[in-house]
């Protein structure tokens, strides 16, 4: 029977499995049941033995490598990490979330990078997992999931985190006098004398079924884990400096996501048709941003600088595919240490806005945190890798917008006519 923990760690049963473990330093041993199952799992390919985890710690870097490769690589072949997905490795793989949960929280804390990364890719490989069963084994572990982190009638207002954090939307599920609606009988009890011309079973399945089941449990889940790392980071503060392996690992999750920035973070990769980041060319600017990049003789300064500028620069430089490619990122993704921010972006923005008449900033320098938050870091007056996600990395404006928003600045040239947004035209 297939354990609850393998998909939810932060289940009874996964913390009964950490208590279990015994000597911590036995994170960094061989493990030969652990290679074992790794080997003998089920389409597992492995080309080489330094492939194989040795570990837990091992094990718990193999779970974010997973992530970020199926995210970016468009050539990534699943079956070298098919061990993830057999139930059999569900202990080793328990301890090492805890390990990551752990190694995250101590050293980055829940607003960082890896702590994003590292919930995200525990809500995928729960969908992946689940995606491994049988319909009825499925249905019954979402059911046993959801009796233990939802109660049996919850309020939306339970989810409220959930859904200001947009893990979740409110339209995705149904409601009754402000109840969320997920169990098939109370489904019925409710809304079968007002269904007519569709059979009310039917009309759960289409509305509910275990499409919303699944989806509330893995975003709670996730909510959670962000929650323990969140905990964890809080305790470290106030208590001993973490253990040395935990930081370790820590280090070593970093690394793997510089490692993918550096081979994948430039618009995604192998993936056809993408736009890769380099250095700006600031002739192959369009008018409407050359026009910015001189300096604003007159009103719009903000707008012009804040709105428009500041947006425009950022993506072209770091992220210039992001409408092909339609995925959302964050700066640190693709600048992970912020070198590229504070040595070509800041000083080409500050540069503009010190040529407007008067100087933005010298007359209003509150805008300076107005733009730090359009970058995604907060209403501060720098970015600081630990308050990104404070606020949204504000996207440019298309060509419609701005001879909306700011027409003053569109003197359109020959090469305006085959754009709808002037980003992608910057690079060298």
């Amino acid at each position: 029977m297939l354990s609850v923990a393998f998909i939810n760690p932060l289940s009874d049963e996964g913390k009964n499995v950490v208590r279990e473990l015994g000597d911590f330093e036995r994170v960094l041993s061989d493990n030969d049941e652990l290679m074992s199952i790794v080997t003998e799992s089920r389409s597992q390919e492995i080309s080489d033995d330094s492939f194989i985890p040795r570990n837990y710690i091992d094990l718990a870097i193999k779970r974010i490598e997973w992530y970020v490769k199926k995210k970016n690589d468009r050539n990534f072949d699943n079956n070298k990490y098919e061990f993830l997905f057999n139930p059999e490795i569900y202990k080793f793989d328990i301890i090492s979330y805890y390990l990551l949960c752990q190694a995250v929280g101590a050293k980055y804390g829940s607003n960082s990078r890896e702590s994003r990364v590292l919930v995200e890719s525990q809500g995928k490989i729960m969908e992946y997992r689940l995606g491994k069963l049988s319909k009825s084994e499925r249905n019954l572990a979402v059911n046993n999931i959801l009796n233990s982190v939802v109660l049996s009638h919850p309020k939306w207002t339970f989810f409220e985190e959930l859904l200001s954090s947009k893990k979740l939307r409110l339209h995705e599920m149904i409601l009754d006098n402000g109840e969320v609606i997920l169990d098939k009988d109370d489904f019925l009890e409710r809304f079968s004398s007002k269904i007519h011309g569709r059979k009310p079973d039917k009309m759960y399945e289409a509305l509910i079924g275990t499409r919303v089941k699944e989806l509330v449990m893995i975003k709670t889940v996730m909510q959670n884990t962000e929650e323990y790392i969140s905990n964890v980071s809080e305790k470290s503060q106030r208590e001993i400096e973490p253990n040395p392996i935990l930081l370790e690992l820590a280090d070593k999750i970093s690394e793997v996501l510089v490692e993918s920035a550096r081979s994948y973070g430039f618009g995604g990769g192998s993936r056809g048709g993408s736009i890769r980041a380099s250095a700006l060319n600031p002739r192959a600017f369009p008018p409407c941003v050359k026009n910015v990049m001189e300096g604003i003789k007159s009103g719009g300064r903000n707008d012009a600088i804040i709105m428009f500028l500041t947006p425009f620069i950022s993506y072209a430089r770091l992220y210039p595919s992001v409408f092909s490619e339609n995925i959302s990122k964050r700066v640190s993704d693709i600048d992970p240490n912020l070198n590229v921010v504070e040595g070509e972006i800041m000083p080409l923005i500050f540069g503009a806005a010190e040529r407007c008449t008067p100087p933005l900033f010298e007359d209003q320098p509150q805008d300076k945190v107005n733009l730090i938050a359009k970058l995604g870091f907060g209403m501060h007056e720098t970015a600081d890798l630990k308050n990104e996600g404070q606020t949204t990395w504000y996207t440019p404006m298309s060509c419609e917008k701005v001879k909306l928003h700011l027409p003053s600045l569109c003197k359109p040239d020959e090469h305006c006519k085959k754009i709808g947004n002037p980003c992608p035209t910057t690079t060298e």
